[in-house]
């Protein structure tokens, strides 16, 4: 189905900025080359630009890749900056984002890790 990104096993985010020139060549080999992660696996990857105000989404379906492209007329993206390598992110921080929240929430529930009783 064309753009179904809901069907994505992964979403990783590529911290810092990216060339929002730059199409699905070249954002494949981005993947491939500084990330060293596979473009071609059931995986989203987003890219932001400088301004934090255009957004990229590239996403293989098994037959040819999809770009999608978001440009928001108020506000920007609440991008992480500090790193230059992709990181993967959950569904809900994916949601968080386009919601114009930042990826780590520090007053949201995080899921509890298995542990004894009392």
């Amino acid at each position: 189905m064309l753009g179904d990104i809901t069907a994505c096993e992964n979403i990783y985010i590529a911290c810092g900025y990216t060339d929002m020139r730059k199409s699905i060549d070249g954002l494949a080999a981005v993947v491939q080359e500084q990330f060293h992660l596979d473009p071609f696996s059931n995986t989203l990857f987003l890219f932001c630009g400088r301004h934090r105000n255009k957004m990229k989404a590239l996403l293989w379906e098994g037959d040819g890749f999809i770009l999608l492209y978001k440009r928001l007329e108020n506000g920007s993206f609440k991008w992480p900056r500090n790193e230059t390598e992709a990181k993967p992110i959950t569904w809900q921080q994916f949601r968080w984002l386009m919601e114009g929240l930042q990826i780590e929430q520090k007053q949201s529930i995080q899921p509890a890790k298995k542990g004894d009783f009392c």
